[in-house]
């Protein structure tokens, strides 16, 4: 039998950690190892469970949700662990600083329970998370204009692409703007395994923790332009 998607929710508002908890637990692929109430406990939490996934919000008192999830993704004992942002606001700047410290996604509070179990789905199988709205541009705006505001990646050295093959960066390219494997290789005329092998190749010649992270570097490193529809 498959060992369950372990989750650690992380929320100052107890009653909607409480109501995340039954919806997961409500799942059989699915169970909560841990609530947290601010950033710091998020950290121990993430620390003594090494969950799958951690639902993240943003705005908390004391450690915030970008300071926990900037420690939890920069701890090498927690590469394996993905951070999905949980926010009111799904295009504030305070996204784009998460996705820079190593968030895989983002999701809106007002999200449907069925959005949010396969938000963790996703997150855990590790894919990036990223709604259509931030693949349209809003997300790239502020990382074109923002690189001088809050941190870069966790340990982030320059981006040099040229470690990339010509393959991996056309790859790379269809990543930033939100197409799933299969819809790549479609567009590539390459099976879906291939463009899987290339985006594996390419997060690990650059250091990326997944496709959340690609899509930044694609940005940073100017491989990319932000829409300016």
């Amino acid at each position: 039998m498959t060992e369950p998607i372990t989750v650690l929710l992380a929320d100052d508002q107890a009653l909607l950690r409480s109501a995340f908890k039954v919806l997961v637990d409500s799942e059989p692929d699915m169970r909560v190892v841990g609530e947290a109430a601010d950033g710091a406990e998020a950290v121990a939490l993430a620390r003594l469970h090494a969950p799958d996934v951690v639902l993240m919000d943003i705005r908390m008192p004391g450690t915030d949700g970008l300071a926990a999830t900037r420690a939890i993704c920069s701890d090498p004992a927690l590469a394996a662990v993905r951070v999905v942002m949980l926010t009111t606001f799904e295009v504030d700047e305070y996204v784009v600083q998460s996705l820079r410290a190593g968030a895989s996604g983002f999701l809106g509070k007002g999200a449907e329970p069925d959005e949010l179990l396969a938000a963790i789905r996703i997150a855990a199988a590790g894919e990036a998370l990223l709604s259509p709205v931030a693949t349209k541009g809003l997300i790239a705006k502020f990382l074109a204009q923002g690189e001088a505001r809050g941190p870069q990646r966790p340990g982030a050295a320059p981006v040099r692409l040229d470690v990339l093959t010509v393959r991996e960066r056309e790859v790379l390219v269809q990543v930033a703007g939100g197409l799933s494997n299969d819809e790549i290789g479609e567009r590539l005329s390459v099976s879906p395994l291939t463009v899987k092998t290339h985006v594996n190749r390419a997060m690990a010649k650059l250091g990326a923790r997944d496709r959340a992270q690609l899509v930044v570097i694609a940005y940073e490193s100017g491989l990319v332009r932000p829409r300016t529809d």
